[in-house]
């Protein structure tokens, strides 16, 4: 007993010494990593904290106003119509895709001739860039020249001013958002389903169950995991889409569809309000962290099957 005691004892120091040593080991990689994370992540948003309680000018001069800033969004009436049509646009834009997405894997899943085929020309307008695509619509969408109007008046529709009109230039864009993004979804809803169990829809086939009772009472708990994650994806790119509603929009016709991202922009590269627009970036990352927030909560409650 007392010569196992004075091996450990003996031991004891050798592996804190050795632990000391692996840990000398592991700096060299360990501070890069740290350095890049803070210049990257860290640092920007303190800057953007402090800049956030001054008024800064394009000249960089700037004065502390303390939360002045964050004081004057509320009675902003074009910031919160901005977040009122940024919620607008996210909804539609997540809804269309994750429905018509779940469609579509149903459908790929299936087996029929040249399936390979289709899906790869389904996914295509998931890889072009998203300038590129929003420049091709925008020439399709045009009142006199565009593609979709003549192809609405030679069926004896009327024409449409697309996103010409406010009344229609959101539902335009989450149209092309539509188009880009739901092949994302297919693909994960589509390895959910090949994932599944074949029994449970076996026995369902033998009891006589249609094929819409399977769909709804067993494929989509099966998958609604799955169905979760997509939707999470396509929140959190929807709220930060800039890019699309930029260069169809621009954020008109007048403010019909600025959204957070194209105010913020005006309000820091046109108005040279950079404090301003830097409260305006806290507030917006704070609604996209409830949002994100709200969506892992559900997605935690959800069970694998």
């Amino acid at each position: 007993m007392n010569a196992d005691v004075q091996t450990t004892a003996a031991r004891a120091p050798s592996t804190g010494l050795r632990g000391r040593n692996y840990a000398r080991k592991y700096w060299p990689f360990v501070v890069p990593a740290g350095v890049v994370v803070f210049a990257v992540i860290v640092f920007p948003w303190i800057f953007t904290l402090f800049m956030s309680m001054h008024e800064w000018d394009v000249r960089g001069t700037f004065t502390y106003v303390g939360f002045a800033n964050y004081l004057r969004l509320p009675t902003d009436e074009r910031f919160l119509w901005s977040v009122v049509r940024t919620l607008y646009f996210t909804a539609l834009s997540v809804f269309f895709p994750v429905v018509l997405g779940v469609a579509a894997a149903v459908c790929f899943h299936r087996n029929f001739p040249l399936r390979g085929f289709a899906r790869t020309v389904f996914i295509l307008p998931m890889m072009a860039t998203p300038v590129a695509i929003a420049l091709v619509w925008t020439m399709m969408f045009h009142p006199q020249a565009g593609v979709l109007n003549y192809l609405l008046t030679s069926v004896g529709l009327p024409p449409s001013q697309w996103s010409y009109a406010a009344s229609s230039v959101i539902p335009t864009l989450v149209l092309v958002e539509t188009w880009q993004w739901t092949p994302l979804v297919m693909l994960i809803v589509l390895g959910g389903l090949a994932s599944l169990p074949t029994d449970p829809f076996e026995a369902a086939r033998i009891d006589g169950a249609s094929a819409w009772d399977t769909f709804r009472h067993l494929t989509v708990p099966l998958v609604w995991p799955h169905i979760i994650v997509a939707t999470v994806i396509r929140t959190i790119d929807a709220l930060k889409a800039f890019d699309l509603i930029f260069v169809v929009s621009g954020g008109g016709p007048g403010t019909s569809s600025e959204t957070i991202n194209l105010y913020l922009y005006q309000t820091a590269f046109a108005f040279y309000n950079l404090g301003y627009a830097a409260a305006m970036t806290v507030v917006f990352f704070v609604i996209i962290l409830l949002i994100s927030l709200v969506l892992f909560t559900v997605r935690q409650r959800e069970q694998w099957q």
